[in-house]
């Protein structure tokens, strides 16, 4: 197959994520102007950008916990302001401090956030399965979760979207708090899930983060899109290279 016809079918699929022309304001501050990306499948894109640029914001959008005020979001092709519900069950989000019910076992968190999203029950090896794919045991989902770091908790929900066979991944400053073994394992699972079609959104201003997962990129400023970028793994992998992008979209703001 020639290279135009490969270019031709790659337009062709559907992106998991498509943003158009979204604006947001609280009041009369405008936090996010005419902000428009798309993330095909198993892409891992990362919005970079320091604090107050509208990451944060764009997360919530994306989640449907902000009402839309102006552009559209779709979600694996359905719109999310149509029909929030539908658009959310093809979602799994990890916050940057990642909440589970401490007393209650690996497996019995994983049972009770499948009920609470309408899941159907699945059985223990199906469950056990996730866990292992996520990088932890099934001795690990017999333990309390009291027990867990941070970096087994973020897994325990990376589980959980295994389970729930979500295809995206929004993820807030993923790395915080964890030590460099713990991000270069999570770093490692997301290119696992990428190379098995889960696209992942990450929002962050850790460029070490950014050099161990992200094939795509993108600069908030000011709630401005400066820059997007589809990077080589060389250049993903540089973090020098990182800081100069991160660097010249700043001071193109």
């Amino acid at each position: 197959m020639n290279d135009s016809m490969n270019d031709s079918m790659n337009d062709m699929v559907s992106p998991i994520v498509d943003v158009a022309d979204l604006s947001f304001a609280y009041g009369s501050t405008p936090v996010l102007t005419d902000i428009s990306l798309a993330v095909g499948p198993g892409s891992v894109l990362a919005v970079l950008g320091g604090n107050g640029a509208g990451k944060s914001t764009l997360l919530k959008l994306m989640l449907g916990l902000l009402p839309m005020q102006s552009g559209r979001i779709r979600i694996n092709g359905i719109d999310l302001a149509a029909q929030p519900d539908e658009a959310r069950r093809r979602i799994a989000y990890i916050p940057e401090s990642v909440a589970v019910y401490p007393q209650l076992t690996g497996l019995e968190n994983l049972r009770y956030f499948l009920e609470l999203a309408g899941h159907r029950k699945l059985e223990e090896g199906r469950l056990i399965a996730a866990l292992e794919e996520a990088g932890l045991s099934a001795a690990d989902g017999r333990a309390r979760a009291s027990t867990y770091s941070k970096g087994m908790r973020q897994k325990l929900i990376v589980a959980l979207a295994l389970a729930r066979e979500v295809p995206l991944l929004l993820l807030d400053e993923p790395a915080s708090g964890l030590d460099p073994v713990a991000t270069t394992e999570l770093s490692r699972l997301i290119r696992r899930l990428a190379a098995g079609g889960v696209s992942t959104v990450m929002v962050t201003h850790d460029l070490i983060a950014v050099a161990e997962v992200a094939d795509e990129l993108c600069f908030l400023r000011g709630g401005r899109l400066q820059q997007d970028r589809q990077l080589p793994e060389a250049a993903r992998q540089d973090v020098a290279t990182l800081r100069a992008l991160y660097l010249d979209a700043a001071e193109q703001a």
